[in-house]
């Protein structure tokens, strides 16, 4: 028993820790991303979001396993798609429409790390000085989270398909070149599996969303001089 226990007490815990506390985010901020989907384009008049049972804050509908290894690992990852049909769109046009769906999921990403910095601000007192282990870990999987939306926000507004970034830019084409990409959009998988096996872009998109977060986070100040007047 007592070399039991001096194994268990010996085994360094560090790095299942940090996983558990990359995973939590990447899975609050996927899920959050695609719901973002699903529910502009069902404001908009397209239900298959919703039929396909993915207007749900269950993180298993939305998971890309791949994606997800991707986050915890790099910190730029995705999820899974959520199917829309841009010909049911009623209350704007198909371009449009794809255009504002697709925009929805990095715009709540930003969202999310504006509200998880604001919430660091808010509980950095109290948490320091508590002084705990839990509250330490508590104080990092915010800042966590926020990084890692900040991430999944900049990787994707590139502009290669299936990510967001290439649904916006090609709003702006003429109909024909438009519908003539769109039929093209499943070999954008091929060209970003490239593109993120390479790492080409992992050091400026690295210098984006270190730029961003430093510009955010004087809304973490906001909410620490907030705390400064409620203790």
């Amino acid at each position: 028993m007592n070399g039991f226990q001096s194994f268990w007490n010996g085994l360094d815990w560090s790095v299942p820790v940090n996983l558990l506390l990359s995973v939590i985010p990447s899975l609050v901020c996927i899920t959050l991303h695609e719901l973002a989907h699903g529910l502009v384009a069902w404001r908009l008049g397209d239900d298959t979001a919703k039929r396909a049972g993915r207007l749900t804050l269950n993180p298993v509908r939305h998971i890309d396993w791949l994606g997800l290894v991707m986050m915890v690992t790099f910190h730029f990852g995705w999820a899974k798609p959520v199917p829309v049909n841009m010909s049911k769109f009623r209350r704007v046009s198909p371009k449009l429409g794809m255009a504002l769906t697709a925009a929805a999921g990095p715009l709540c990403n930003v969202l999310i790390a504006i509200v998880m910095l604001f919430a660091y601000g808010l509980i950095f007192r109290p948490l320091q000085r508590a002084d705990s282990p839990l509250s330490q870990m508590l104080l990092q999987t915010v800042l966590t989270t926020a990084s890692l939306s900040l991430s999944l926000a900049v990787f994707n507004v590139i502009p290669i398909s299936p990510l967001d970034g290439s649904k916006i830019v090609f709003s702006f084409l003429k109909e024909e070149q438009y519908y003539r990409l769109m039929r093209y959009e499943r070999y954008g998988m091929i060209l970003l599996m490239l593109v993120v096996a390479t790492g080409i872009l992992r050091n400026p998109l690295s210098a984006v969303v270190g730029w961003l977060y430093e510009k955010l986070f004087i809304v973490a100040q906001w909410g620490y001089t907030l705390s400064t007047i409620m203790i």
